[in-house]
């Protein structure tokens, strides 16, 4: 029986996302049930229907029989301990190691960048992105910590992704670029090169086309449009 993993709108969902590419890059086999956020208040749908899965009404969620697993990174973890066939982790321990340190930064890192810049994939903000770095120097400051730490990795990388083949890491990592590349963020050449692989991802671009055909409109998630 395979999996059933639980998201929100592909659109603004990047904790979603996450496991998602995950699960798609590497072909394990789920049941995708989507739930779109028509608001985050008790009674509606998506409370309704994700609150009797996880007590915090929050997605993604994944169901494995009568296990279920209500976090990003516990989802990838155990995924990774379900499938140890799979290099969901890079198979050398001291890069293994720094791919989690580079998860736990983002995890629970770079707020100000995730705050002004929310995820939205089918919005190009430019000029928005330019008026944010003119007048908050904290998101500056993140941006160059997290092109500084990328960029590392990156240049001691034996390919093309942050430890050489497509990680978990890579997975987490995914929608910072794409809010990066949508509010045209200037970056080094080499992150502009990985953000540029990993939007060619097949499944970061399985997630993206499904998120063009969406054309919900959540006004809490898209602070600088009125209206689409």
């Amino acid at each position: 029986m395979p999996y059933t993993l639980y998201i929100g709108n592909k659109n603004y969902s990047s904790w979603s996302m996450r496991p998602w590419v995950v699960m798609k890059h590497f072909d394990i086999q789920f049941e995708e049930k989507l739930v779109r956020f028509d608001s985050f208040a008790a009674d509606s749908i998506f409370k309704q229907t994700i609150v009797p899965l996880n007590q915090y009404g929050t997605v993604p969620v994944l169901v494995d029989n009568d296990l279920i697993v209500t976090d990003t990174l516990a989802i990838c973890e155990y995924l990774a301990d379900k499938h140890p066939d799979l290099p969901l982790w890079p198979t050398n321990i001291n890069q293994r190691t720094q791919a989690r340190i580079l998860v736990a930064k983002m995890y629970s890192g770079y707020q100000h960048i995730r705050h002004h810049f929310p995820m939205n994939i089918e919005a190009s903000f430019p000029e928005i992105g330019q008026i944010v770095l003119r007048d908050h120097p904290e998101v500056k400051k993140e941006r160059q910590l997290l092109d500084q730490s990328l960029s590392t990795a990156l240049q001691k990388s034996e390919g093309d992704y942050l430890f050489g083949q497509f990680s978990i890491a890579d997975a987490f990592y995914a929608p910072m670029c794409l809010r990066l590349k949508n509010f045209n963020i200037p970056t080094s050449e080499t992150l502009e090169r990985y953000i540029h692989t990993v939007c060619q991802t097949k499944g970061v671009q399985d997630w993206i086309s499904d998120a063009l055909l969406e054309k919900d409109f959540i006004p809490m998630d898209e602070p600088y449009r009125f209206s689409r």
